[in-house]
């Protein structure tokens, strides 16, 4: 699958989102930018379509995108939209999501299922103390559970903490598994990455304003 935005701005004047392309696909990662505070949230609900855009388009393998691109694309960690409170206990959230999968949801159920990704050690643990690699390791885990889904938005990863190479490895991983995987963080992650390891996530890093291949992000409207 290949989900591209072209030009998506939402807001009055375009100011929670300012015109921004992007584009992600199956087996690639690919890392957007976006700054202040809602922005990432707004960027990532578009890019799952579960917000349409006041401006521009959003297309799924070239056709217009519908409601089905909602039900194949998982909103991971969005803040104030589909992250967890921190004070829930990590057993707590993932018997949440093995509902949402439509799987067994017991305590015992998502105690094994903790067990088999070696993380029954948070079991008890509120989900905001997590390590942020682990944290975002079961919520990647536990989305591709859901039924349809192939692809991957992960809003923010870099508001947790810890080095943004631990969760862009990760992307990389599941994109490796065949998903669509798109990664919304700051600008300060970005550079990071880039400095570190130029040949990894070059060729799909979108720096400075949300790029797309090297591409000149468009002037607000």
């Amino acid at each position: 699958m290949r989900v591209e935005l072209r030009s998506v701005a939402k807001g009055r004047r375009d100011l929670a989102l300012p015109p921004t392309s992007v584009a992600y696909r199956s087996g690639l990662a690919t890392l957007a930018i976006a700054e202040t505070e809602q922005r990432p949230t707004v960027l990532g609900l578009i890019a799952s379509g579960r917000m349409r855009p006041d401006g521009g388009t959003v297309t799924l393998d070239g056709a217009r995108a519908t409601r089905s691109l909602r039900r194949r694309i998982a909103l991971i960690d969005a803040p104030d939209v589909s992250d967890a409170p921190p004070n829930i206990s990590t057993v707590g959230i993932v018997g949440e999501e093995l509902m949402f999968a439509g799987r067994p949801a017991d305590p015992i159920s998502a105690r094994r299922w903790l067990d088999e990704h070696d993380l029954r050690a948070y079991s008890r643990v509120p989900i905001g103390d997590v390590p942020a690699t682990d944290r975002i390791r079961m919520l990647l885990e536990l989305a591709v559970l859901r039924p349809g889904v192939d692809g991957l938005v992960l809003v923010s990863p870099d508001r947790h903490g810890g080095d943004p190479r631990a969760w862009w490895d990760l992307a990389q991983e599941f994109a490796g598994r065949g998903y669509a995987v798109l990664v919304i963080a700051g600008q300060a992650a970005a550079n990071l990455l880039t400095e570190s390891a130029p040949s990894a996530p070059h060729r799909r890093l979108l720096p400075s304003g949300i790029r797309l291949r090297g591409a000149r992000p468009k002037a607000a409207r």
